[in-house]
């Protein structure tokens, strides 16, 4: 969130920030009175993976500037590397020195808690009391580096020596003023109106709510222990949460995972947490923001890189390899796309690619044949399409039908449609016509097990000649001599959708007693 926060104020000011935080909470709203949480489940998991590792990428290599002790302006990843690179000679020993360092003591902080305790017996007091403390130095391993450099940097910067790092500067003392969001701002000389604010964010306005709903769900599907996650609901939540927090000159907000975790390790249950912790960053904000200033820069960025380095996820391309390669793509497709050309970019077009992926099979279904025998001998084609029928696959699918039956122009044709689970009138219209055409070779075309909406969709499509067997049972009596079948009564005389929902439910009533 901060990332594709940052990416709107490259050359601007914090204004467009807290507007698109105020416009995030609104599109949330609407989302979530809508009942449009299940747009979340469009984002599978390798378009996640992909996003999420892209943006870890991003935010490691934003940090190298300060790692090395460089100062330099970039828009983009790609720009970001670039000047790293052209500004390498004039890296800072010192603020290397202290980056380097940082990053060993929060890795080795990190594996601190994971330390099984010799010759202290497991289960006794003394050791849940140590197994606590480890635990604690672990966790607030990012608090203690960056106060311990602090402190350092404080005692360098008051002394006659000056302090060796580059340093965060001051930080603005108190509580934001509590005003309406900026519909309007200006940019150098320039007086920019609340349309072309608009315009300057495009598609960031609809993808950090969809992002912060995102992570939200994630996050809370991470710690519910099984119970059900309503993304609606969070949608609500966070829109208030934005809403109201741009009136305090917010950024657009989500949950944290990291947070998160420390509170369902410390044993926080309710909200009453959250309480406490606003409560201290609002004394943070009123007595610690003087000493904020003394933060070195290489510091942060330690803590920074050691943070999202672990939300790289390269360890589920295997499993992905292994049980779906084409999922792959869209991830790596992801990946790329918001390293070269931009977050908000990539994972639009992750999405889409995503969407095409789930569509395919719709315009494409597979068909399988078999040839069965009936107990006289005679033989017929089965068979049998795996998708629901629209209009994209209709002409594919009858030209695979035709091309089957042409090869064997002598036998009937049964189309099985237990897969079949809807069908629309213009895929209605496209078999019509495939009847009519099988009418005139003089080849049977009958269809096996149709849903009683798809039934009444063929008869309103105006298609009389249109032949179905209810049950795989009756298919030697219906091939045999059709006249005196009862689904071929049952078709003359043109029943309703519910009548034949009824005469539907019956046929299998009757098989199952007589499978029973």
């Amino acid at each position: 969130m901060a990332l594709m926060t940052y990416q709107q104020v490259i050359n601007r000011n914090t204004d467009y920030a807290i507007l698109l935080c105020f416009l995030s909470g609104i599109v949330q709203l609407f989302m979530s009175i809508l009942h449009l949480g299940v747009l979340v489940d469009f984002i599978s998991i390798p378009v996640t993976v992909g996003f999420t590792s892209a943006t870890s990428v991003i935010i490691a290599a934003s940090q190298l500037k300060g790692l090395l002790g460089l100062k330099f302006s970039s828009s983009s990843f790609v720009d970001n590397i670039r000047k790293v690179f052209q500004n390498i000679h004039n890296t800072r020993m010192s603020d290397l020195a202290l980056g380097i360092a940082c990053i060993g003591i929060l890795l080795f902080l990190k594996k601190i808690k994971d330390i099984k305790l010799c010759g202290i017996k497991h289960g006794t007091k003394k050791h849940k009391y140590f197994s606590r403390m480890l635990w604690l130095i672990s966790t607030s391993r990012n608090a203690l580096v960056v106060v311990g450099c602090s402190v350092a940097a404080y005692y360098y910067e008051t002394s006659s020596k000056g302090s060796p790092f580059l340093l965060t500067g001051s930080v603005k003392q108190g509580m934001p003023i509590i005003q309406l969001p900026p519909f309007g701002t200006t940019v150098g000389n320039r007086t920019v109106a609340f349309g072309e604010m608009l315009c300057d964010l495009g598609t960031s306005v609809l993808l950090v709510p969809v992002i912060a709903v995102l992570g939200n769900v994630a996050i809370a599907k991470a710690f519910a222990s099984g119970q059900l996650i309503d993304a609606t609901q969070e949608l609500f939540t966070l829109s208030l949460c934005n809403v109201f927090g741009s009136f305090f000159s917010s950024m657009p907000i989500t949950g944290s995972f990291s947070r998160s975790a420390v509170n369902h390790a410390s044993g926080v249950q309710t909200p009453l947490g959250g309480i406490f912790t606003g409560a201290l960053v609002l004394l943070a904000l009123s007595f610690l923001t003087p000493y904020f200033a003394y933060i070195p820069k290489a510091s942060l960025a330690a803590v920074i890189i050691c943070a999202v380095i672990f939300m790289i996820e390269y360890e589920v391309v295997k499993p992905m390899w292994r049980s779906n390669k084409k999922d792959l793509v869209p991830a790596f497709a992801t990946f790329v796309l918001c390293l070269g050309v931009g977050v908000e970019l990539g994972i639009l077009i992750g999405v889409l690619i995503n969407i095409v992926f789930l569509l395919y099979p719709s315009a494409r279904p597979k068909l399988t044949v078999d040839m069965p025998r009936l107990s006289n001998g005679k033989e017929y084609l089965l068979i049998t399409p795996t998708n629901s029928i629209f209009f994209p696959s209709i002409e594919f699918m009858k030209a695979q039908i035709v091309k089957i039956a042409v090869r064997a122009p002598h036998l009937p044709v049964v189309v099985d449609c237990r897969f079949i689970l809807s069908i629309d009138f213009t895929a209605a219209k496209g078999l019509s016509s495939m009847i009519d055409e099988f009418i005139q070779r003089k080849q049977p075309l009958y269809f096996l097990n149709p849903s009683p909406e798809f039934v009444a969709i063929f008869k309103g499509a105006g298609q009389e000649e249109f032949q179905y067997i209810n049950s795989s049972d009756d298919i030697p009596t219906f091939l045999e001599n059709p006249k005196d079948s009862e689904e071929a009564s049952l078709l003359q005389k043109h029943p309703s959708s519910t009548e034949l929902r009824e005469i539907s439910y019956i046929k299998d009533e009757d098989l199952i007693l007589r499978k029973a």
